[in-house]
């Protein structure tokens, strides 16, 4: 942990951008339960909960394009203040909600909320590379993905407990006000925030297609970027099977309730270890980098094989585990190399691509995940037994693509 704890004390400005994180991704995740018991509470509609999810789903997949240009154009650091801000007056105006019963308003806020999410998120992941160093990029993205998977349990946590014993309008505020905090530490940042000048002026459609060229002409960062995309096939199903398992086939609590918080804690314990483990392991190197992501594509197929097959809860955990494991390397690496080699001029929309990619490989196997319960007859074990296929094949073209191209990634250049 040494590594983690010297680039959090020697370096003021990467210091404050993760602390910025840290309370952002809490306030991501912080109004989760109040949300969906507010939606409860207005339509008792196990629908209008799923049109929540969808509301946070869809801005990220619609917005992130235009976000990666805007994150290339004008300037960074203002960007993701303005988000923030943005964001903490919106999630005020939840309390409105209460006021007026209106269910509608709650969807449009949260579609506003995650749409300004969508600004964040490349952006942020645009930025790091102007903070450090490229030999701490890795340690970096490593306390980033267990920055974000701490907080995915401890923010929705925390939301819960403070809708629970305060109310939802205590919430709403407290989340808000994470917003704010993470505004007050961006803005701390003195360094600068990007390389050179800002993307040449033009419509935001062209930018964006130049951004699609330059992947095009750089077939090995172009893989980099279909990773998580890659990825999501598999795990994005989960999303539905998890649940399921839970609830039939390993039923503790009400509904499986007890089941499914375990398989939650698994995946924010083995996401965010993953990236420290594999990287102590091998260390910060391009080709270490490429080796983790070997390592992350075999366990993510080890531990999608193991849950469907597993006899037992404390079996299903574990192998939740390994899965996860494997899924925050990859998630951690990939963009690591990402951040190694692509132009800063070029860095936001690149990282728009992924995540726009990441988000509708998500719910295409998601989507996946009900039809074969629905449409196909097949039960949890048989749907997620199928869907482990897809990983070993994506384990088989990753092995395929990292020899062809091995002795050629010391030598790559943005």
């Amino acid at each position: 942990m040494g590594s983690y704890v010297r680039l959090l004390r020697e370096n003021h400005d990467f210091r404050n951008l993760w602390l910025a994180t840290m309370v952002s991704y809490a306030g991501d995740w912080f109004n989760l339960l109040a949300s969906a018991a507010l939606v409860a509470h207005l339509t008792d509609s196990g629908l209008a909960i799923s049109a929540l999810f969808l509301a946070r789903f869809l801005p990220l997949f619609f917005f992130t394009p235009i976000a990666g240009v805007l994150a290339d154009r004008f300037d960074r650091k203002r960007l993701l203040i303005a988000a923030d801000l943005l964001r903490a007056f919106t999630v005020l105006a939840f309390i409105l909600v209460q006021v007026t019963q209106q269910v509608w308003l709650l969807y449009v806020l949260t579609v506003i909320q995650f749409a300004l999410s969508a600004l964040f998120a490349p952006t942020h992941s645009a930025v790091i590379p102007n903070l450090v160093d490229k030999k701490e990029l890795v340690t970096a993205n490593a306390l980033d993905g267990f920055t974000w998977s701490t907080m995915l349990a401890l923010g929705a946590l925390a939301g819960g407990v403070v809708a629970t014993l305060f109310g939802l309008t205590t919430a709403f505020v407290l989340d808000a006000l994470t917003f704010v905090w993470s505004a007050w530490f961006i803005s701390r940042i003195a360094g600068p925030t990007r390389q050179g000048d800002v993307a040449t002026t033009g419509a935001a459609l062209l930018q964006f297609v130049d951004g699609l060229r330059y992947l095009h002409s750089r077939p090995f960062i172009l893989t980099m970027s279909l990773i998580k995309g890659g990825a999501a096939l598999c795990w994005g199903a989960l999303n539905v099977l998890e649940v399921g398992l839970a609830e039939q086939i390993f039923p503790i609590g009400e509904k499986g309730a007890i089941s499914l918080s375990i398989f939650y804690a698994m995946n924010g314990i083995g996401s965010g270890l993953g990236p420290l483990l594999v990287r102590r392991w091998l260390g910060d190197s391009r080709q270490a980098a490429l080796w983790a992501l070997t390592v992350g594509f075999a366990l993510l197929t080890v531990g999608m094989f193991w849950l469907s097959l597993a006899a037992t809860l404390p079996e299903a955990a574990v192998a939740t585990l390994v899965r996860t494991l494997g899924g925050g390397a990859l998630w951690v690496f990939s963009a690591a190399l990402l951040q190694m080699l692509v132009a800063d001029a070029y860095r936001g929309r690149v990282f728009a691509f992924e995540f726009t990619l990441f988000t509708l490989s998500q719910s295409l196997s998601t989507l996946w995940a009900g039809l074969a319960q629905d449409a196909l007859g097949l039960d949890v074990r048989g749907a997620l037994y199928y869907t482990s296929y897809a990983s070993l094949a994506l384990l088989g073209a990753w092995l395929i693509f990292q020899f062809r191209h091995q002795r050629r990634t010391t030598a790559l250049e943005p």
